[in-house]
Parts: C-alpha cells; sequence; structure tokens
C-alpha cells in the first residue's frame, strides 16, 4: 500500500475536473498520513501477539473516529475539525460546513457515528451524526446534530437535539453516541460538572443518558414518558461524565464513566436505571480526598466493576472480530490519564477478568473502536494519533 504524506509538502496540484469533484473539502496540511509506522512489532498478550501501527498523527486533540464503507475514515478533533482521512492515497482532507463549537477545556466537536444503515451512495440514510458543545452565550450545551454525506462532501447541518439548560462551558460534556438494535440513538450528557446534584434532578437532562430517534425525537417507549416529573428524553440518570459507551452484539449498552477522584466505573445501561451520582458514589472529593456519597444505596444501581485507581475512561468497544480469537465479545476500555487500555471479560453480566494491554505505549486514549481491519484507538493530544492494533499469531 502506499502513502503519499500531506504534512508540511505542498499540495499536489488539481485539474478543475478533481477540484468539481472534491467539493467542500480544503487539504489538511498538519496531518501526517504518510507510511504506516510499526510502533511495537509484537506485543505479547495472554491469547494474542498484536502489533501497533500508527496509521495517522498530527490531529488537534482528536474525539473519535468513524469508518466509511469505502474504506477512508472520518476523524473528530476537539477545534471542529472534520477530517476525512484516504488510507489508499494517504490524503487527509477537512471537511468544510461544520458549526462553530464551543472548544473552551473539554469542550468542541466531539463523538461521530454513521447511521446504522449509512450506504455511502448518497441514498436517505446516508448521514453522519455528531455530537459538539455548542455556545450559548459566555455557557455552553451539549448538543447533537447530523449532516448528509454527499460523496466526498457535506450537506446542510441538521440540529437534532440540546440539552435543556445551558452552563459555564469546558466541563463533562459526556456525548458519547451508541445505536440500539431498534436504531434508536443513545447519547451520554455529563453532570456539567460544577453542580453534581443536577445528575439526580429528573428535570434537568444533565447527568444522564439518553434515548432518542434518528431524527431527534422521543421514542413512545422511553421509561419515563408519562411522568410528569422526568424529561421524555432520559434513558438513565446519575451518570457523571459517560466517555466510553457501546451496544454489543446482543443488544446490551454499556458504559464507562468518569468518577471524581477515583471511582470510575463500567455499567450497563438500562431503561429507568439511577447509577447514584453523586448521592452513592465509590469516588473521592478532589480537595480533600474524602469519600463522596455512600458506597450504595436502595433504589440506585451499583457499577458493575470499578477501575482500579485513577483510570479516566474513554472509550469502549467490543471486540466483534474472529481475527482476534478469544477477545472475540470481550470489551476494550481506554484511558485518559491512565494511558492504558484494559480487556474485559464479561460473564453473566459480571468482569470475569481483566487484562493488562497496553500502559503508556500511545499515550492518551481517547477512543477505542473496532475496524474493519484492527482495532483502532485515538489519542488526546495537541498532535494526537490514530492507531491499529491486529493480531500476528493466534
Amino acid at each position: 500500500m502506499h502513502y503519499t504524506n500531506t504534512r508540511n509538502q505542498t499540495p499536489r496540484r488539481l485539474t478543475a475536473s478533481a477540484l468539481a469533484g472534491i467539493g467542500g473539502l480544503m487539504l489538511a496540511g498538519a496531518i501526517n498520513t504518510a507510511n504506516a509506522e510499526v510502533v511495537q512489532e509484537s506485543l505479547e498478550t495472554d491469547h494474542l501477539t498484536l502489533s501497533i501501527e500508527r496509521m495517522a498523527d498530527g490531529f488537534e486533540h482528536p474525539w473519535a473516529v468513524a469508518f466509511l464503507p469505502d474504506g477512508r475514515y472520518l476523524v473528530s478533533e476537539r477545534s471542529g475539525q472534520l477530517n476525512l482521512i484516504d488510507p489508499e492515497s494517504g490524503e487527509a482532507s477537512t471537511l468544510e460546513g461544520m458549526p462553530e463549537v464551543s472548544s473552551r477545556g473539554q469542550g468542541g466537536l466531539l463523538d461521530v457515528v454513521l447511521h446504522p444503515d449509512f450506504k455511502g451512495d448518497g441514498g436517505e440514510n446516508d448521514w453522519i451524526y455528531f455530537t459538539w458543545s455548542k455556545p450559548e452565550g459566555d455557557n455552553s450545551l451539549s448538543a447533537l446534530s447530523r449532516v448528509k454525506w454527499q460523496g466526498n462532501q457535506l450537506g446542510e447541518v441538521e440540529h437534532l437535539f440540546e440539552q435543556d439548560r445551558a452552563s459555564g462551558p469546558g466541563r463533562h460534556y459526556g456525548s458519547r453516541l451508541a445505536w440500539l438494535p431498534d436504531d434508536t440513538l443513545l447519547m451520554s450528557i455529563g453532570d456539567r460538572g460544577s453542580e453534581p446534584p443536577r445528575a439526580q434532578a429528573s428535570d434537568d437532562h444533565a447527568g444522564s443518558t439518553l434515548r432518542l430517534t434518528a431524527t431527534g425525537g422521543v421514542p413512545d417507549d422511553n421509561p419515563f414518558v408519562d411522568d410528569d416529573d422526568t424529561l421524555d428524553e432520559i434513558y438513565s440518570m446519575g451518570n457523571r461524565n459517560i466517555q466510553g459507551m457501546t451496544v454489543m452484539s446482543n443488544g446490551e449498552a454499556w458504559a464507562s464513566e468518569h468518577g471524581p477522584r477515583t471511582g470510575d466505573e463500567l455499567n450497563r445501561i438500562e431503561a429507568g436505571n439511577n447509577y447514584g451520582w453523586p448521592d452513592a458514589s465509590q469516588g473521592n472529593d478532589y480537595a480533600t480526598n474524602e469519600p463522596i456519597g455512600e458506597d450504595s444505596l436502595p433504589g440506585m444501581v451499583d457499577p458493575v466493576y470499578v477501575f482500579e485507581g485513577r483510570f479516566a475512561p474513554a472509550g469502549l468497544a467490543e471486540v466483534t472480530s474472529d481475527a482476534f480469537g478469544e477477545w472475540e465479545g470481550n470489551l476494550l476500555a481506554g484511558g485518559l490519564g491512565s494511558e492504558k487500555l484494559l480487556r474485559l471479560r464479561l460473564e453473566n453480566g459480571s468482569v470475569a477478568e481483566e487484562e493488562l494491554i497496553l500502559d503508556g505505549e500511545i499515550g492518551r486514549i481517547r477512543d477505542v473502536r473496532q475496524g474493519p481491519d484492527g482495532i483502532y484507538l485515538l489519542t488526546d493530544d495537541p498532535q494526537g494519533g490514530l492507531y491499529r492494533l491486529a493480531p500476528t499469531h493466534p
């Protein structure tokens, strides 16, 4: 496979017909998609020997990767850029037409997923969904929008949902997306940081997961649609800041959630559940290091698993490829501050086995995705990279 390095080079000249073909794209000269670099040729794990390759780098705090059917992929950056990467040609381009984001602190352009029936041929379901922190005066909101994919460019953006109350910018947006088997969409919203009790307020979207239709509406069977005291979009509450979420092949939704100082959780997200924050928590206060809330409370769901130490979870994916042998059906959980990748084997709704796969080899792991030819990881850094894990021996 041949790659062309577009970083620090003058972009190649394009003919008029070629320029017409790429429409609303700009060459993203800072992104390096040169020959995939082997970072580690042989990484031994309990069941597999893996290679680690850097597929691209030079992203400004990337947040999510999504794979197009034609082999290209999209990478979002917190600064508001949505990048189109062609691994065959090595060309990296920034797609024009995305909204202006509030990129202070943890905010910006965040998760990106494709419609479940995305074909890439211009059909009715060729939608790209994305979450972002929407500016509102001096404050900001967690928001969901979608944009039609038109071959090599974006159509008009449709704004689907925004949380009911703006907050000071910069913290705890949540913003992971995951499709359920019935083509409804889960979206996490963090507690927004400054007022943790909002996660227990049923008239506030903060600190919850939402379940929405593909057009941003409320499904008729949401758990609280008949409860006048609870917002209809809410699917679960008491969630501090979910930044890893996936729906497994069996239809179960799982999420990795930031605690405060320790107390990071893995939860199975189910309709109507209250996961406790901040009344029930395994974490400690940042200033005093004293426990926050109770370990467990009636009517609130205990975490399935509490990560050791300060894991700082972000990115969660099920291994669905049989190329990974005994890993198939396991979860992979990424860590930011810990710079770890963990493999979690589930059994009867519990974590039966944990294995440390990466421990600082690539840096802060922001996103974890099962790709068409391996497991892909994005690192959160001013010059973040996209990495691929692939088995070399069973």
